[in-house]
């Protein structure tokens, strides 16, 4: 395949797979340690395409939101496990973690440049859904530390690979293939909305 055959067709394609409308999650697993915790946000299409997201934007915002974004969504996201584990009610989660990949799949596509408190907030918003859902699926068995670290690592690690698209984006490939990216991102959002 010629289309393949430089880095734009490779980024091309893998927007586009990450851009299905998959939603699937690992609830009620009897044991749950550091390797499940890491294998959860890899579970459901809904939080990698958010988790990219947030690393492509932040890579778009550039500076210090380079690291301050993903790490803001990183440790909110702990304490949203957190009250999901401890049992605190929240409304609308899953309502919330589609809307996140709407919102963050907007925002990359539009390659929009909030101020930097603004932008941590809301992806800390975003983040309390998404770790909410992760703390309130673990097992009473498991150990949450162990747990918790893993997802958080995953998370982590989705974020690294949305920064390491986007500047590659700014070494050749056209940042608009980022943007559209995001409008596919956004895209696949929406159908999470209306499933």
């Amino acid at each position: 395949m010629q289309i393949l055959s430089n880095k734009r067709g490779w980024v091309a394609l893998s927007l586009l797979v990450a851009s299905g409308a998959v939603h699937a999650h690992t609830t009620g697993l009897p044991h749950m340690d550091l390797f499940t915790g890491v294998e959860h946000p890899f579970s459901g299409l809904d939080h990698i395409l958010a988790m990219v997201a947030v690393g492509l934007w932040a890579a778009q915002l550039g500076g210090r939101a380079l690291w301050l974004v993903p790490l803001t969504f990183v440790l909110t996201m702990a304490v949203g496990g957190a009250l999901g584990l401890l049992g605190v009610p929240l409304p609308m989660v899953e309502l919330g973690i589609a809307g996140s990949v709407v919102v963050l799949g907007v925002l990359v596509a539009l390659a929009s440049r909030l101020p930097l408190a603004v932008s941590m907030a809301l992806v800390g918003l975003f983040a309390l859904f998404h770790g909410y859902a992760h703390g309130a699926e673990m097992a009473a068995e498991s150990s949450a530390l162990w747990y918790g670290l893993g997802f958080m690592l995953a998370t982590a690690t989705l974020h690294a690979l949305g920064i390491g698209m986007a500047l590659a984006a700014g070494r050749g490939v056209p940042a608009r293939l980022v943007r559209v990216g995001g409008a596919a991102i956004a895209a696949s959002g929406m159908l999470l909305l209306a499933a």
